[in-house]
């Protein structure tokens, strides 16, 4: 397995390390197992593949962050997320990779003819989610009489299967094997190891916002006589959340499936899009053509280890600006409950598009939450940031708020659109959370 760089020849690699959105996200404050560092101090080393080759990667911290999920029905649903991050060093040479893999993948897409497919973590795509949502409700509308299908994968990064992904790794960088600087990289965000950050606050007996602040997790002795506390992943899947690399890889892992999709969908007029994980599938169809699904659904199910999550995989039927959940028609286990089109935190009901009521019922949680915090403890400054952090008043502000995105989908949606047709007392009830009223 020899030493090779190719892709770096396609980047240009003092343009991308002067760059200052890259050296910003190169650095970080968190304690880690080795020193602070960013790509500038490190660039020489990073872009060696032969020291590349040889590196000791750290093992990865690993926390669970929770992400309450809120419904106006069922109140909140504990939903969780593993995260991993790198040491410094690491972190850096795992960016330098990434950078390298996505300009590869770019190419690759333009090649293949697929590159208005893959939407999520692409560097030259200069889109957001609600563009996305916009072009897909568009095509809907331009095409009146169409079938939907959307979707999303059960753990996707925790399924990737290795064996698959070094094939995709290879076919995007044009290697026939990885070289020694690409494998060490590869073997490192497989079969990883981490230590838990919980356990790491417990040996040194400090806070994470105290651990946060010293100059290394642990010393030489600590790391040395805790070692035992390591778990590394031995199963043949799963890359870790949370390192710089791990988005370009799922989006890898994918483009045998996204070719495939593309050119079936292409064929019949239609259009397939995917972010991350969560899919939309549009075909200019009558409900009597939902056949044509099917080949879309073989084609997810071949994908190694993925599977579809059952719950989101839904079937619309739209005609006459109505929509209808028809998913019954092809998949026994279907969802019907679900009465309008959600895709990326917008809805369509074939007339209007608005803001995910779950997103809406987010935002109210979050307010009310904090109100109440304030209203047990009434000052003026937290009762000025709350309307900051929580209306309309703080949406041009710095760094802005739910209400600068709501009014940046209002500009790309159009003002005829509900978007904020559910925000539109925000006001009112903000003042009657701070004097503790609901």
């Amino acid at each position: 397995m020899g030493i090779a760089n190719l892709g770096v020849k396609m980047m240009d690699i003092k343009a991308w390390i002067s760059n200052p959105k890259v050296i910003a996200n190169s650095k970080k404050g968190y304690a880690h197992f080795d020193l602070r560092t960013d790509i500038t101090k490190v660039s020489e080393y990073i872009s060696n593949p032969e020291k590349v080759a040889r590196h000791s990667f750290y093992p990865f911290i690993h926390y669970v962050m929770r992400m309450d999920k809120y419904n106006k029905k069922t109140g909140v649903k504990p939903k969780t997320r593993e995260i991993c991050y790198a040491a410094h060093m690491d972190r850096c040479i795992y960016q330098y990779y990434s950078a390298i893999l996505n300009e590869n993948y770019n190419k690759y897409l333009i090649e293949q003819n697929i590159e208005s497919v893959p939407v999520a973590y692409r560097t030259n795509l200069k889109k957001s989610n609600i563009h996305i949502a916009h072009e897909a409700f568009q095509f809907i509308r331009e095409n009146k009489n169409c079938l939907v299908l959307i979707g999303d994968f059960t753990g996707f990064f925790d399924s990737l299967d290795h064996q698959y992904l070094k094939q995709q790794w290879c076919k995007v960088m044009g290697f026939d094997f990885l070289p020694q600087d690409h494998y060490a990289v590869f073997k490192n965000v497989t079969k990883y190891s981490m230590w838990e950050l919980d356990d790491l606050l417990s040996i040194t007996g400090l806070s994470q916002k105290e651990f946060n602040k010293r100059r290394l997790a642990l010393s030489k002795e600590e790391y040395r006589n805790n070692r035992s506390h390591i778990s590394r992943n031995n199963k043949t899947k799963q890359i870790p959340q949370g390192s710089p690399i791990s988005a370009v890889l799922a989006n890898i892992y994918m483009i045998n499936a996204d070719k495939e999709i593309h050119d079936y969908v292409k064929a019949l007029g239609g259009m397939y899009m995917r972010y991350s994980d969560d899919f939309i599938v549009i075909v200019p169809a009558n409900r009597s053509e939902i056949a044509c699904f099917k080949n879309v659904l073989s084609i997810l199910k071949g994908i190694p280890n993925l599977e579809l999550e059952p719950s989101k995989t839904q079937i619309f039927a739209v005609a006459e600006s109505r929509v209808e959940n028809i998913g019954r028609d092809l998949l026994e286990k279907a969802d019907v409950s679900k009465k309008v089109i959600n895709f990326l935190g917008f809805t369509f009901d074939g007339q209007s598009v608005s803001v995910r009521s779950k997103t809406i019922s987010k935002y109210y949680y979050r307010m009310y939450r904090k109100a109440k915090s304030i209203s047990k403890n009434p000052t003026l400054s937290g009762a000025d940031n709350l309307y900051k952090s929580y209306s309309i008043h703080g949406a041009k502000a710095k760094p802005g708020n739910f209400f600068t995105y709501i009014n940046h989908a209002k500009e790309v949606f159009g003002e005829d659109e509900l978007i904020d047709r559910d925000l539109k007392n925000h006001i009112p009830k903000i003042r009657k959370a701070l004097k503790g009223k609901k």
